[in-house]
């Protein structure tokens, strides 16, 4: 087996999720997406915004980031048993 520099690429498979999200949210997505637009001069919708804010906001939580380094089990959480952190 040859020993490259590059390691194996990680599952790129896109996953598809469907979110309902408050009016104040909503706003506050589309209001995100068109100072986007005046500040780079590209239109990108919400939807096309909503995966790079996301992982923005994963890559930026240190306790996150230091729980997935220790290897907290996620296994028997679901979706729903955890405490929404929706803001609007």
């Amino acid at each position: 087996m040859a020993n490259l520099k590059l390691g194996k690429l990680p599952d790129r498979t896109p996953s598809k999720i469907t979110i309902t999200v408050s009016a104040g949210l909503s706003q506050a997505l589309q209001d995100y997406a068109a100072l986007y637009r005046q500040t780079y001069g590209e239109s990108e919708t919400v939807a096309e915004l909503i995966p790079f804010i996301l992982a923005k906001f994963l890559d930026a939580d240190r306790a996150f980031a230091k729980a997935r380094k220790e290897g907290l089990p996620t296994a028997g959480i679901s979706e729903k048993s955890g405490q929404s952190s929706e803001r609007d």
